[in-house]
């Protein structure tokens, strides 16, 4: 199949496109570059330069090219910004993912992953976390990605869009071709590796968790884990 990678230049993206090339199918990145790197992209993917939320633009890539499904990893994914500037995250998450749909309905386009986030669960009752779990997002980041995770689910009804959304916490490691190259970098890995080479520190927040130190523990995800993933929820959207 054909898929279009929003964000296939970022750290999840990229590691995600190579999964999709390396299991044959046909991948078109679109990505701004404003957080992505062109040299990230894979050889045997194709990159156009541009906004998910540019209605008129996708709509011209995707009278352009045949697209058969999409993989959605472009979005803001910053907590602390979220709550700094709301607006922003509203605009770009809600606003222009919502664009990208109305654009996919036009081109009859009808099969989306959404690559979202465990923090549209905000603070769980239990772990581990249960798909059914209510959802209660605690910042602007993680409220945006469950707004459009609803749309998603009123364009299933109305226009016969299939889609799933993963959602997860924290992402790690790398390929053999691509990892984290954030600037500045937000991620605690990469911040910790730094700190034990000697450039610069790591604050550990929290002091009451039940935990034999007070601090708390994070789970992660391997990237390719999750490009792993990425791929089975792409076959999975297949009507056939």
């Amino acid at each position: 199949m054909r898929v279009l990678v929003t964000g296939g230049a970022g750290y999840v993206g990229s590691v995600s496109v190579e999964a999709l090339v390396r299991a044959g199918h046909d991948v078109v990145v679109l990505d701004d570059l404003s957080k992505g790197h062109r040299d990230s992209v894979t050889p045997g993917a194709r990159l156009v330069g541009g906004s998910y939320g540019d209605r008129a633009f996708v709509d011209a890539l995707l009278a352009s090219t045949q697209i058969d499904a999409v993989l959605h990893c472009a979005a803001r994914s910053l907590v602390g910004e979220s709550v700094d500037d709301p607006a922003l995250y509203y605009r770009e998450n809600v606003a222009g993912g919502v664009a990208l749909l109305e654009a996919l309905r036009e081109a009859g386009v009808r099969r989306l992953v959404f690559s979202s986030t465990a923090a549209v669960y905000g603070i769980p009752a239990e772990i581990p976390i249960r798909e059914d779990a209510p959802l209660a997002p605690i910042n602007p980041y993680g409220e945006t990605k469950r707004t459009f995770e609803g749309a998603l689910r009123w364009y299933a009804a109305a226009y016969g869009l299939r889609s799933v959304s993963l959602r997860y916490f924290n992402v790690a490691g790398a390929s053999a071709a691509n990892g984290e190259v954030h600037d500045p970098e937000t991620h605690l890995i990469p911040n910790v590796l730094r700190a034990v080479e000697g450039r610069g520190e790591v604050p550990v927040f929290g002091t009451d968790y039940p935990t034999p130190d007070g601090t708390c523990i994070r789970d992660y995800i391997h990237v390719e884990d999750l490009a792993r993933a990425h791929l089975l929820a792409l076959e999975a959207t297949n009507p056939a």
